[in-house]
């Protein structure tokens, strides 16, 4: 595809940005009445904060955490503490109040590290709940349920801030800081990756991410974000009590984070405007208000299920072009030199599923640059072998050693970054992302120039396996065997010393099969060693250096492919029950 030719798929325009200042617009229109409508406007601000916080570790990270209430309210009392006892100096407090919840967030992650979803989000709850009780009990240093009053007026730089319209654009001015702080986060190969780790996680871990991480460090990042928005409270409101820390914010942070979009800043704005403001519109319908307000927060997440602002982007009639294609060379398709001795050393595996012996006592060696493939019959144990080398699987017995180096135990992403990579039977597909980005999403690093290079790769990669041509196309738009490939190509993102290949042939046309056996081919001449499972004989014979055949999880013969195929036991094993 030609660097300047229009997406054929016709990308969306992104008016996150125009919306943002349109809604503020009509924000502070709706607010300059009086006192009280500019406090709900800065109110909404820390609102707005708080979900954008909330964006990272719910939206980008795929996890829900139910501790963005109690960051808000640590990031309260601290700002009011320090206010009361020292100074009300913004450019101290706000940074204490993000420090304080940042610091919270990383007390308990190390609990979170290896919880699933549900577990996950109890555990936050669980540690919110707790501060929430420290903040109620420890009355010498929080009032208890009475809280913190007597605070002063806000001041920055040594100026006084009265409460209204000042405060009400420094809390949106709050707002625009953290947008500026998350998109750092948010853009370049490191978002890309957080959308693999959160729709396909095992090929994100073998890939080389390292997802409990990241979701933790975007868990504290959220947290010292809510902190900062809390920083503001004590000034906007005068007062600081327990309740700032009951779970009213964090439904209503979450509330936002749906209603608006749950990676859109600008959602975040919007929505944030919306649950602020429109139970006072409503106070006229009197006792029906309250069941009118959820009436329609029920109709927007029924209508806009992916959020608001990408409702509105559907329905607009404008488009924009792609950005130009970087520019790939062959040279960055480089791989790993070849090293002398054994690359992989696979010692007498075992593994038993419940009362089926999966592996019984597989033992293999592959040199660099070899290819070699594996055949049997189904259930003989051939994806789990691969399971098992790659980290998605371990070993009931026996051991693994990759370039001398004991991996028995390495999670799956130290075995990627080791330099193992793989392929799955089923290639991921992430939707929303092209297929160059489906590529880019394994490289590391932040920004867009990060981007620029991780693409720049990914292209060269893709035009190895003659897939350049489609590198724009949204990946569920691509056939099967075309996301095979890119699959393969993402893998090789890694410059991997051994690449793991599950039926990497199947749903190729003959003529992708040749291409894919002669990409392959080069693949080990530049010192990449392959472990290749294929149930398709004739693709292996000419590409294998050696051929192995399972067997009710034993290894029945290993060997040059022509001797290996004319064994009478992997003709009775595999061939006679291919034909049966």
């Amino acid at each position: 595809m030609p660097a300047s030719a229009p997406d054929p798929h016709r990308a969306r325009l992104r008016i996150g940005a125009p919306l943002a200042a349109l809604a503020l617009a009509l924000g502070f229109l709706l607010a300059l009445g009086d006192d009280y409508a500019l406090r709900l406007l800065a109110l909404s601000g820390l609102v707005a904060t708080t979900a954008l916080g909330y964006q990272l570790v719910f939206g980008h990270a795929g996890a829900i955490s139910l501790f963005q209430g109690a960051a808000f309210g640590l990031g309260a009392y601290a700002s009011a503490l320090i206010a009361r006892a020292l100074t009300s100096e913004l450019l101290l407090t706000i940074p204490a109040a993000m420090l304080t919840a940042g610091f919270a967030a990383l007390l308990i992650a190390p609990a979170l590290r290896r919880l699933g979803a549900h577990a996950f989000a109890l555990a936050t709850l669980a540690g919110a709940e707790i501060l929430r009780l420290v903040a109620v009990n420890w009355e010498s240093v929080t009032g208890g349920a009475n809280g913190v009053a007597g605070i002063p007026p806000a001041t920055l730089v040594g100026v006084e801030l009265p409460r209204g319209l000042a405060l009400a654009l420094l809390a949106w001015g709050l707002f625009a800081l953290a947008v500026f702080g998350v998109r750092w986060f948010t853009r370049g190969p490191f978002a890309l990756g957080l959308a693999l780790m959160r729709e396909a996680p095992l090929a994100a871990e073998a890939s080389g991410i390292d997802a409990p991480r990241r979701r933790l460090a975007l868990f504290v990042l959220s947290a010292a974000i809510g902190g900062a928005a809390g920083a503001l409270h004590p000034f906007t409101l005068g007062t600081v009590s327990p309740e700032v820390m009951e779970i009213g914010l964090l439904i209503t942070a979450l509330v936002v984070t749906v209603i608006g979009g749950s990676r859109r800043p600008a959602g975040a704005v919007l929505a944030a405007l919306l649950i602020v403001h429109l139970p006072e519109w409503l106070r006229g319908f009197e006792e029906f208000y309250l069941i009118l307000f959820g009436a329609l927060l029920l109709a927007t997440v029924l209508f806009a299920p992916e959020g608001l602002v990408d409702a509105l982007e559907e329905r607009l009639p404008f488009r924009r072009r792609v950005p130009a294609l970087p520019a790939a060379t062959q040279a960055t398709v480089a791989l790993q030199p070849a090293d002398r001795g054994p690359l992989l050393e696979i010692e007498g595996i075992e593994k038993r599923f419940g009362g089926v012996t999966a592996l019984a006592g597989v033992t293999l060696a592959l040199a660099p640059g070899e290819i070699l493939g594996i055949i049997g019959p189904n259930g003989s144990g051939k994806t789990t072998l691969l399971n098992i080398v790659g980290g998605q699987a371990r070993a009931d017995a026996g051991s693994l050693r990759f370039l001398g180096r004991d991996i028995s135990r390495l999670p799956p992403h130290r075995r990627a970054q080791a330099g193992i990579a793989r392929s799955f039977q089923t290639p991921p597909v992430v939707p929303g992302l092209s297929a160059l980005d489906s590529v880019a999403a394994v490289a590391p690093g932040f920004g867009t120039q990060a981007l620029q290079e991780a693409r720049s790769r990914g292209l060269a990669l893709l035009e190895f396996l003659d897939l350049a041509a489609r590198a724009q196309e949204p990946m569920t738009a691509l056939s099967p065997g075309q996301a095979r490939l890119v699959d393969l190509a993402r893998a090789l993102m890694l410059r991997p010393r051994l690449l793991l290949l599950d039926e990497p042939a199947a749903g190729l046309a003959d003529a992708e099969r040749a291409e894919l056996g002669t990409a392959l081919r080069r693949l080990a001449d530049q010192g990449t060693a392959l472990i290749v499972v294929e149930h398709d004989v004739e693709f292996l014979i000419p590409l294998a250096d050696r051929l192995a055949c399972l067997e009710a999880g034993r290894l029945i013969a290993l060997g040059p492919p022509a001797a290996v195929r004319g064994n009478p036991a992997v003709q009775a094993a595999y061939f006679g029950a291919a034909a049966a």
